[in-house]
């Protein structure tokens, strides 16, 4: 059984300690996960289990010829050769072993005295080269590139005409193939696609060896590992069971230290806001100078940044009809090439929450760019409902993030008033915690950018969310506070990811695109899935349900909803005069009601702002008799806004 072992592993980084007597045994059988908090020295360990760095003290122990396998998070580039031959030196250590078992044909010719016993040993050697699957290696290359997402198209490429994306895919690639008995994976996942990520789910499942992964898709852990190892404050702590049975059991653990740590915050906050208001007066400052000393005494509890449960709302989605998004005949194709896109007729409601589903080059994001008016260059019609707008957010968007100022500066100036005060807890939940606020733009990396371009999206008052990828460079726990945010939203959504979970937990309906081609499904993902599960096994038919769009099937789809307008039957005659007069006398009042009640609506979305503004002043929230008194008008509020919303859409309707 091959095995790696740590026994108490310390490191350290000037005054911080990364790891303290760190002890961990991965095995034959090792099915497990690393999580902890960014930065909490994750990478650090699996580089100490590789190999690659040594710990100030402590003790590793390898088996002899125990073959361990590394994948970085980044960074790994390819070039000089072949797809096919750059997944060829996965197998080196096979025409290594080739190379042995020629040497000993040799010293038996050499030796002929000791030709029996050197027989003996090549035979050994050529049994482990057997039993190895050596001879089975451009099969297995086949398998797992394909698996991961190659065409067989790709396999005579020059590696150096990949993306960074692919080189590492193309490590990862390699990492599975060489046959190891120890896989260590720095977040695997990160440039896959869904179905990349479900053949990698089913690799592991059926892997003889042990492995050990960090990865931020908790639907990926869930059915990957049977055991966690969590890293907090330089302590590494066993826990059994998937990934989610961990957060449970580890919820319950902090139950205690959590409520310390929210008592502690509140009281924290209290001395803080007393020296802030008082600090500059001479009649307070004594008091101010011993509150200062109480918040330099208090020993600060910390808690790992998964568990921190921050929640924001987004600002409140301006008004819209039900019909938010029509889609009629998108065709799209680049250059002389086949249509990407074709025929492609949708109706998007409010409210919904739509996944565009397929694999890489399906279309997803060019569509969502249609839908964004991001792209121009097609043909068909894309009408936005009345009132509907959009928010867009693809991984370009960091491209446009420049600039002097501080990241928090930055957020300020573009939030909301009522958010102002949460703005620190935001930008902790997208990754920016303490004095990484202070950063310039100018110095942030594109992922740190992107996390910046999606939550000043977050903070713009739309009602129709494009989003193309949000969850990468966001970890679990930011994951969340996305996900949270989403499912309160009031608008509509629609968005490409490659996080399962995430996508099970947002969508409502599911569009499924191929090169020229789609399908929708009305149910959530995980109905989706299941569909797809029971055609590929012949329990449904694909042609009940599906239909490819230009190929003389129309395709399965929600039907549209017929306006007034389109249902009425058209008389042989045209209408008379009269009734002509009062058809437009009846829409003139309508669209008088229909101003009427957007002022209305206007002029209590102000006051309610006003209020909540009451809400974040120290001198309200501090005062119990007055906050509830503010609280009871922004409920007051919140009645009549309600009311007036569906007055507002009725109408709307009514004016189609």
């Amino acid at each position: 059984m091959a095995f790696v072992q740590f026994s108490k592993v310390s490191l350290s980084f000037g005054v911080r300690d990364i790891l303290k007597e760190v002890s961990v045994n991965l095995q034959t059988g090792t099915k497990a996960a690393l999580t902890g908090a960014n930065g909490a020295g994750k990478s650090t360990l699996i580089k100490i289990m590789a190999g690659l760095v040594q710990p100030d003290s402590g003790e590793r122990v390898a088996q002899r010829d125990a073959r361990i396998a590394y994948l970085p998070q980044s960074g790994l580039v390819h070039h000089g050769c072949t797809l096919k031959e750059e997944a060829d030196k996965a197998f080196l250590w096979g025409y290594e072993l080739q190379k042995e078992i020629d040497a000993e044909g040799d010293r038996m010719k050499e030796n002929p005295a000791d030709a029996e016993k050197i027989a003996v040993h090549q035979a050994e050697l050529l049994a482990k080269l057997n039993d190895s699957g050596w001879y089975r290696r451009e099969v297995l290359a086949e398998q797992v590139l394909l698996g991961l997402g190659f065409s067989r198209d790709d396999f005579g490429r020059q590696t150096d005409e990949f993306s960074g994306g692919w080189q590492m895919r193309i490590a990862l690639a390699k990492a599975l193939m060489c046959g190891p008995d120890i896989l260590l994976l720095d977040e695997p996942t990160n440039y896959l696609d869904i179905e990349a990520r479900n053949w990698l789910e089913k690799f592991l499942d059926e892997f003889k060896g042990g492995f050990l992964l960090v990865s931020h898709d908790r639907y990926f852990l869930d059915h990957t590992v049977n055991e966690v190892f969590e890293l907090f404050n330089g302590e590494l702590k066993r826990y059994p069971g998937n990934f989610t049975h961990y957060e449970e059991v580890r919820k319950v653990e902090l139950e205690t230290l959590l409520a310390q740590y929210e008592q502690q915050q509140q009281e924290i906050q209290h001395l803080e806001d007393f020296i802030r208001r008082f600090g500059a007066k001479a009649t307070k400052a004594a008091q101010a100078q011993e509150r200062q000393k109480m918040l330099d005494k208090i020993v600060r509890i910390e808690i790992p940044e998964n568990l921190k449960k921050i929640h924001f709302t987004f600002p409140a989605a301006p008004h819209s009809g039900q019909l938010v998004l029509t889609l009629d005949k998108i065709c799209k194709h680049y250059g002389s090439g086949p249509d990407v896109i074709k025929d492609l007729d949708f109706v998007l409601e409010k409210g919904e929450r739509l996944v565009v589903a397929g694999r890489n080059g399906a279309g997803k994001s060019t569509l969502l760019r249609i839908i964004a008016g991001a792209d121009a260059d097609f043909t068909g019609t894309v009408r936005l409902g009345s009132g509907v707008t959009v928010g867009y957010f693809s991984q370009d968007s960091a491209e446009k993030i420049s600039g002097s100022e501080t990241i928090l500066e930055r957020l300020e100036k573009r939030a909301p008033l009522e958010l102002i005060p949460k703005m620190r807890d935001m930008l902790g939940a997208f990754l920016f915690r303490g004095d990484d606020v202070f950063k310039s733009i100018n110095v942030l990396s594109g992922g740190e950018k992107s996390r910046i371009a999606l939550l000043e999206l977050l903070l713009r008052p739309v009602n129709l969310l494009v989003l193309d990828e949000p969850t990468n460079h966001l970890d679990m726990h930011s994951k969340d506070v996305l996900l949270d945010a989403l499912k309160d939203f009031g608008g509509t959504v629609i968005f490409v990811s490659h996080d399962r979970g995430f996508i099970e937990d947002l969508a409502t309906r599911v569009l499924e695109l191929h090169p020229g081609s789609y399908r929708v499904f009305p149910g959530d993902y995980r109905y989706y899935m299941q569909r797809l599960e029971d055609e590929e096994n012949g329990t449904v038919g694909a042609s009940s349900f599906s239909g490819t769009a230009g190929a003389g099937t129309a395709p399965a789809q929600a039907p549209k909803k017929e306006s007034a307008k389109e249902a009425a039957p058209v008389s042989s005659t045209k209408q008379s005069w009269e009734e002509q007069k009062r058809a437009e006398s009846e829409r003139r009042r309508m669209q008088r009601e229909l101003e009427k009640l957007e002022a209305e609506i206007t002029e209590l979305e102000e006051k309610k702002s006003e209020l909540e503004n009451q809400m974040a002043n120290p001198a309200v929230y501090s005062n119990g008799e007055k906050s509830r008194a503010v609280q009871k008008q922004i409920d007051e509020v919140n009645a009549r806004l309600d009311e007036l919303n569906a007055a507002w859409e009725t109408a709307a309707e009514k004016l189609g």
